[in-house]
């Protein structure tokens, strides 16, 4: 037996454990419970997190005795990790697994805005027949609120269909995409935008940063995906723009808090699409999470560059 690696999977760990295991076949996963008892040691980590492990990050780091250099998040954002527990230890995330379905999700979110399905499907005769006012994705203008993998898959894709692509990003580092225009500010885009879609990672500083005057300076009647934490989105906020009228739908992939909570406004709105976290969805998502970690861990033993690193300090 070759290495060994802590497992605290306080998410589908019975699901994803074998996974582990086959790609992995010479290191040996030892699981910790959701108290962080263990018997054995381990200079890895590897770790798919609830909300319990940032409510109680005392049994997280009851896991990651002395021995642990390097933690490995299987998903792509950290803000249900606890930061604190890290100290000089290297962590490291699934960025980018993900992006190819979420961004797929993204561009079934706008065709199904633009071509009004499924409220076009029909069942009984119309009053019109070979009529209707649909609008289409060529020429229209989308926003993103973020440009990592999930930002340029999503760019890339609207590019094909003809759209004009415009990012806001937190760095100045300007978009690997030509085609997307890069914006100073994020009122400067918010005007513009037909579609506006968040793709930026849940930290302190993105918090509710899509409130009342980010509404207020909307193109009328824009559409709003989410699919990246509901906490960047001021909800009361949102359910007056939708109830006046600026935004004229909202497609939520991501909500706050999760799971939302029966009778919430935002199930019954006529203007809210919400769907339950699962644009990531997809077989190819499982593949690349484990294929990622695998890579890692060769790249540890080689002691190669680790991919996928999170600055603690920043959040992502």
């Amino acid at each position: 037996m070759g290495r060994t690696v802590l497992t605290y999977l306080t998410r589908f760990g019975e699901a994803i454990l074998p996974l582990l295991r086959s790609s992995l076949p010479d290191v040996e996963f030892v699981e910790c419970g959701v108290d962080g008892a263990h018997d054995r040691s381990s200079d890895i980590v590897v770790t798919l997190l609830d909300d319990r492990a940032k409510r109680d990050p005392d049994a997280f780091e009851r896991a990651i005795t002395g021995d642990v250099r390097w933690i490995h998040v299987l998903g792509a954002g950290v803000d249900r990790f606890p930061l604190e527990t890290v100290g000089d230890r290297t962590l490291t995330c699934s960025r980018g697994a993900a992006a190819e379905a979420i961004a797929e999700f993204v561009l079934a979110e706008m065709l199904a805005f633009a071509k009004q399905i499924p409220e076009v499907w029909i069942r009984e005769p119309p009053e019109h027949w070979g009529a209707a006012g649909l609008d289409g994705l060529a020429g229209a203008t989308l926003g993103l609120i973020g440009f990592g993998a999930i930002g340029s898959g999503v760019a890339r894709r609207a590019l094909a269909f003809g759209m004009r692509v415009e990012s806001f990003r937190r760095t100045a580092t300007p978009p690997s995409i030509p085609e997307v225009r890069s914006v100073a500010s994020l009122p400067e885009m918010l005007g513009r935008c037909d579609h506006l879609v968040i793709a930026a990672p849940a930290t302190p500083a993105t918090r509710r940063m899509i409130d009342t005057p980010a509404f207020e300076a909307v193109k009328p009647g824009v559409h709003l995906i989410n699919v990246a934490r509901g906490e960047l989105v001021d909800q009361e906020a949102l359910l007056r723009a939708l109830d006046e009228g600026r935004v004229a739908r909202a497609s939520l992939d991501v909500v706050d808090p999760e799971p939302l909570p029966a009778g919430h406004p935002l199930y019954r709105h006529p203007r809210v699409r919400l769907s339950p976290h699962i644009s990531w969805s997809s077989p190819r998502t499982i593949i690349r999470t484990i294929e990622m970690f695998a890579d890692n861990v060769r790249r540890y033993e080689t002691g190669e560059p680790l991919q996928g690193i999170v600055d603690p300090e920043a959040g992502y």
